[in-house]
């Protein structure tokens, strides 16, 4: 049976942000961040679109993540040139897998490190690492003003390429934050009394979406990789600039289930939050907040249908939206609803939605409900 809701993935508006993304930040290259199955939107039509359009680096959070990554990857053909990296942290137990894998891991604390050492020596391997700094964000790494110490003491460890050092910005999107501009000091700071004492990297990253974005020097040296994930479907943190000319990927459709002409006077919904004030031709469509309509689009977001905005009216239910249709046209049960995307001239972003919930377009991606079709076209 065909769904009642679909999300569709413009896999060629993706590859083409990609490709503005690499222009943006060259000669640095850029890490795709597929984390959590693509922020919920199926990882493996992701990686591939991506790999065919010349991408060798991903990100992602977790050990099954990565191997899940890697098989994706090895279907493309491309078998060996792809780089699959740890982002976050990696747990004792998950060690000896990873390294047998060939994922790339972070070294958050000197334990880490010599558990992935040993680990590269009983495999016979060498295992590449990147040391995680904690500039800043206060969630996991090794604390800046420790940074130089844990260096010296991993790098005499057998088995480790380290090859990569990275950290991560909590305010990139506010454009010219003096915390994130002390923490690029500090970061560029590190790396070079690094080198005073004869560590080099090959890899040196601090910027994701934001940075790209707001903080330009971040793709420059001695920076030579950035990170993207939000950016790839056209989105972006609402408070930043949009330096990237990326496009929106995404399209939430559904379809309408019944079309009513109710009187005034008439109440809509769970706690009957919108009373009509003259007869209205009201449609109901087959989507509520258990498909990721956020509750914050009761009574204030729209949708298209036939062509036109329409207005959410009346609080939105797990499974249905009412929606005034008077200006819709001919509007019947089964036809097409846009909830985000493009119509003609027109069009409603992940981004909207946002705003109108106070957050960013990630928590509106990664919430899109399992029983919402993926689809790439």
């Amino acid at each position: 049976m065909k769904r009642r809701v679909v999300v569709e993935i413009d896999l060629k508006a993706l590859v083409r942000n990609y490709r503005r993304i690499a222009e943006h930040v060259c000669p640095a290259r850029v890490l795709c961040v597929l984390k959590a199955n693509a922020y919920g939107l199926g990882v493996a039509e992701y990686a591939r679109a991506l790999a065919k359009a010349g991408c060798t680096m991903f990100g992602v959070a977790e050990p099954y993540e990565a191997m899940e990554l890697k098989r994706c990857l090895a279907s493309t053909g491309g078998r060996g040139k792809f780089e699959i990296q740890i982002l976050s942290s990696i747990l004792p137990d998950e060690i000896p897998a990873m390294v047998k894998a060939g994922v790339i891991l972070p070294v958050i604390d000197v334990s880490t490190a010599r558990l992935i050492s040993r680990a590269a020596v009983r495999a016979k391997t060498v295992a590449r690492v990147h040391f995680k700094l904690d500039t800043g964000m206060g969630r996991l790494g090794i604390l800046a003003k420790d940074a130089l110490d844990v260096m010296e003491e991993v790098a005499s460890l057998p088995g480790l390429d380290c090859e990569g050092i990275f950290s991560h910005c909590p305010m990139a999107y506010e454009p010219k934050d003096p915390f994130t501009k002390r923490q690029i000091a500090l970061f560029k700071r590190i790396v070079a009394d690094a080198a005073k004492r004869g560590y080099s990297f090959k890899k040196v990253h601090i910027a994701a979406s934001d940075a790209i974005n707001n903080f330009p020097e971040t793709a420059k040296s001695p920076f030579n990789v950035v990170r993207t994930g939000i950016n790839l479907h056209g989105s972006f943190d609402p408070y930043g600039r949009k330096a990237l000319k990326v496009e929106p990927v995404l399209t939430l459709k559904t379809r309408v289930a019944q079309v009513r002409e109710l009187p005034a006077g008439t109440t809509l919904g769970y706690g009957r939050t919108w009373c009509l004030n003259a007869p209205t031709r009201v449609a109901t469509i087959s989507a509520g907040y258990a498909d990721g309509l956020p509750l914050a689009l009761t009574n204030r977001g729209f949708v298209f249908i036939g062509g036109r905005r329409c207005k959410i009216i009346g609080r939105i239910s797990m499974d249905y939206t009412t929606v005034d249709v008077s200006d819709a046209g001919d509007v019947n049960p089964g036809d097409e609803v846009i909830c985000f995307g493009a119509c003609g001239d027109d069009s409603i972003t992940p981004d909207d939605w946002a705003a109108l919930k106070g957050t960013h377009a990630y928590d509106i991606i990664c919430t899109l409900g399992n029983r919402v079709q993926r689809v790439a076209i």
